[in-house]
């Protein structure tokens, strides 16, 4: 649940501070600007993180006191120290940007001129913080930020001129509004207080995003891919998607882990295998070589039949991704589905069950199990 939760609150910041550039404003009506903008958030999802500072100190330099550089530095931090852990040693320099970037967004008295600019700025300093704070458990720290940002967020709309990256955002609220607590009632409730949304005229918006947008088409290709794996269950459309990141984004091993996963539900393991192989080898294991462990384990136990090594490979998977916490869960789930189904085949019952019960209660989408 929380993994649905977090890719939400991070396409959102990302389509406020990349969908909008239409607005009027100081920064935004800078084409130089932007195309430094644009060209950096590239390079930073690519992993080059030195040529995306390059870009970005260029805004600063034509800026230097504007919020939006601050908020360039939170996502560097981000994606540079992915997964951006509490107990991370960036933790108190990415706080430190973001709210540095709200401090002079709501700083008065500025020109309406630049109103809007402000507002965004805001608001996707908020949505990364509270991301963050999300990502690892920490919910008393997410209502604040959630509960003070609404006024913004509803200012905002009174800037927002029609825009093809738009379809991206309106998307992303027509289909979440109605999907979401489809499959979370508990939070049913909390979405009738907002408008009703359309999921097909959701699905088609970001479609469009995918062909249109000029700043959102990476974050529409994500959020699609997301949502037919997840909550669709079509997991062709959703490969669709991902092979087109990992293509534009050849470095990016979040986007290649989503692409692995997509081609292992459609039992297409050759083509995973490739993938994984190509996976950097260090001495030092990460976050990635947890994740590149259970799906090594995947086609071990599914195209091999090599249970022995399956189970190793999940185990080592599950040592380290659960270093991670709350960022770890998904992946550690798919290891005990995998561990369970390893012991019903070798007659254990207990294990058997044990073993799926731990697997159900970390995964977002229970039917993604690989079974």
């Amino acid at each position: 649940m929380m993994g649905q939760f977090k890719l939400f609150l991070y396409s959102i910041a990302l389509a406020l501070l990349t969908g909008t550039f239409c607005v009027n404003a100081q920064v935004l009506q800078d084409t130089l600007a932007v195309n430094r903008i644009r060209s950096g958030i590239d390079e930073m999802y690519n992993l080059e993180f030195n040529k995306a500072n390059e870009l970005f100190y260029e805004v600063s330099r034509l800026y230097p006191d504007h919020p939006v550089n601050y908020l360039l530095r939170g996502l560097i931090t981000y994606w540079k120290n992915y997964p951006l852990v509490s107990t991370s040693p960036a933790r108190d320099i990415f706080e430190e940007d973001l709210r540095k970037c709200i401090q002079l967004s709501e700083k008065k008295p500025y020109s309406t001129q630049y109103e809007a600019e402000s507002l965004l700025a805001n608001i996707c300093a908020r949505g990364l913080l509270a991301l963050f704070y999300s990502d690892n458990g920490l919910v008393m720290n997410v209502i604040p930020l959630v509960t003070g940002s609404y006024k913004y967020l509803m200012r905002s709309f009174d800037f927002v001129s029609t825009h093809s990256d738009l379809y991206y955002f309106t998307g992303l609220y027509n289909y979440y509004r109605e999907a979401y607590p489809k499959i979370h009632p508990v939070y049913r409730t909390l979405a009738s207080l907002f408008p009703s949304g359309d999921m097909l005229k959701g699905l088609n918006e970001l479609t469009k995003a995918t062909e249109q947008a000029i700043f959102l088409r990476a974050e529409s290709y994500l959020i699609l891919s997301w949502i037919y794996t997840g909550y669709e269950n079509n997991y062709l459309k959703a490969s669709e998607y991902s092979r087109t990141l990992s293509e534009m984004y050849p470095e990016n091993l979040y986007f290649r882990a989503l692409h692995i996963k997509n081609l292992l539900l459609l039992n297409e393991y050759d083509q995973a295998d490739n993938l994984i192989k190509s996976y950097p080898s260090d001495s030092i294991k990460t976050y990635f070589d947890g994740q590149s462990l259970v799906f090594r384990g995947i086609v071990q136990e599914k195209k091999d039949k090599n249970y022995y090594l399956a189970k190793q490979f999940y185990e080592e998977g599950i040592d380290i991704l659960s270093l991670y916490g709350d960022h770890g869960d998904e992946f550690c789930g798919y290891a005990y589905f995998g561990l369970s189904r390893i012991c019903d085949h070798n007659g254990d019952k207990t294990g058997k069950k044990s073993y799926r019960r731990k697997g159900s209660d970390l995964v977002s989408f229970k039917k993604i199990n690989f079974d």
